[in-house]
């Protein structure tokens, strides 16, 4: 597939650093050259130095014949104007546009084919808040993802030292929760994969993936590790976009504080925010902390544009007795660094977005993608189509399937039920299956694996 990708900040970097290497045809356009030069230092793709805006530069580019546009820009504006052209001048394909800001994004008939011509929209910071605001809902996980329109969860827990799973192996989740269909879909020991069996014994400390009926999930996490008391305390510095959004989302219920340096942004917080304290100071001030009782917070978040800032103020807060710390980290050396420490969750923004945008990417019919673990892995909801003579999956029974290295299938959705993918579990056409993949190099091949042979057409 030939992409272009507009910007090559954080989000169009790291799409650009997940595509290249699927045998994609990667260009990507930003108006600062040197950023360029890094990425193509590093990376197997074109560059072009230009006004993502100008037909000039998306001519230059190779829009004629690209097959997606990506535009990520960090100007909402160029983005529309980008994705206007594509479609007007070049006839691309597929359209894609990073809007931030909301009075845009409340009028979904600017993106229609009559106004700017934007197939999807993604909002980066509306998708970090989501994801925040389920981590804040069960604050015993380290990840909590969503399928089929929510029916279905894939959870992360880290087992503890006493914990009813570990030295037993998982055939004993079907003993220890008979009332609950369950699946573990991967486990990481000391960040390597490990596939789970029904004798895989569990160690402290694993990462461990399960998935269920979402609305299963609060039961089968009490079973398996010490249900935490609910959050009610909420701590964010940084009153940007995420800051901002994520304190709207909780306000009315949880109480929340909100730390922000530059006055006139916590004047402006002040008039958004009705049931939000909002405190002009710094969040890497230990006495600011101290006097606002950092140690009564149950989760302290550092949501700053600032690495460096978030980290230490997130330690000062964890030091402090903050129950639980979030890091917003955008360099990805950095978040391998903090991940599992003294810090709970580094949270990557562009990792948690990138799988709004794969699902595009994808082959087959692909309905949702998330990325897991920076990347490393990732999970997939596909619909499968055909019959047993055209499909390789259709009519067959999970343990029949010749699925690659490192891929299992956690569980599927056949209209409103959800079916927890065991051995014996015979797939049928229409299902959403659930598919996570430990490692990143073998998902062409699940995406082959479901689709259907063309002798079908």
């Amino acid at each position: 597939m030939k992409i272009l990708i507009l910007g090559a900040g954080q989000v169009g970097s790291t799409v650009a650093e997940n595509l290249v290497g699927e045998a994609n045809d990667i260009t990507i356009v930003d108006s600062d050259g040197d950023k360029l030069i890094q990425l193509q230092d590093r990376l197997d793709l074109r560059t072009v130095t230009g006004n993502a805006a100008h037909p000039s530069t998306l001519e230059q580019a190779g829009i004629a014949d690209t097959d997606m546009l990506l535009a990520v820009t960090q100007s909402d504006e160029v983005n529309l104007v980008a994705c206007k052209l594509a479609a007007s001048l070049y006839n691309t394909p597929t359209r894609i546009a990073r809007i931030r800001t909301t009075d845009y994004l409340k009028r979904e008939a600017l993106f229609s084919t009559e106004n700017f011509c934007v197939d999807f929209s993604i909002c980066p910071e509306q998708i970090l808040t989501e994801y925040i605001t389920k981590l804040i809902e069960f604050p015993e996980a380290l990840q909590v993802l969503e399928f089929a329109g929510g029916k279905v969860s894939l959870v992360a827990v880290r087992a503890f030292e006493g914990g009813p799973l570990v030295g037993k192996p998982l055939s004993f989740l079907r003993t220890h929760m008979p009332q609950i269909d369950t699946r573990v879909a991967a486990i990481f020991r000391q960040d390597r994969a490990i596939i789970p069996e029904g004798s895989t014994v569990v160690h402290v400390n694993d990462e461990i993936f399960f998935i269920a009926a979402s609305d299963n999930i609060r039961r089968v996490l009490k079973e398996m590790r010490r249900m935490d008391k609910p959050s009610k305390r909420v701590m964010i510095v940084g009153g940007g976009n995420i800051g901002r959004r994520l304190a709207k989302a909780l306000e009315n219920d949880y109480n929340v504080k909100i730390i922000e340096f530059n006055k006139k942004v916590c004047q402006k917080l002040a008039g958004e925010l009705t049931n939000t304290l909002v405190l002009n100071g710094d969040g890497t001030d230990e006495k600011l902390m101290q006097q606002e009782n950092v140690k009564e917070v149950d989760l302290f978040c550092a949501l700053t544009n600032d690495d460096e800032n978030n980290i230490m103020s997130a330690l000062l807060a964890k030091q402090g007795g903050a129950r639980k710390v979030l890091s917003l980290i955008n360099r990805s050396a950095y978040v391998d660094l903090v991940q599992g420490g003294k810090i709970d969750i580094a949270l990557s923004p562009a990792y948690v977005t990138i799988g709004s945008l794969l699902a595009y990417v994808r082959q087959g019919d692909v309905v949702e993608v998330h990325s897991l673990r920076r990347g490393a892995a990732e999970a997939l909801e596909l619909v499968v189509h055909g019959d047993r003579e055209s499909s390789k999956v259709v009519g067959r029974r999970i343990a029949e399937i010749d699925l690659p290295k490192g891929a299992t299938i956690g569980a599927l959705v056949r209209g409103e039920e959800v079916v927890m993918g065991h051995h014996d579990t015979v797939i049928e056409a229409e299902d959403h299956v659930i598919v996570f993949v430990t490692e990143k190099k073998m998902v062409k091949k699940v995406e082959k694996l479901f689709q259907v042979s063309l002798g079908f057409f």
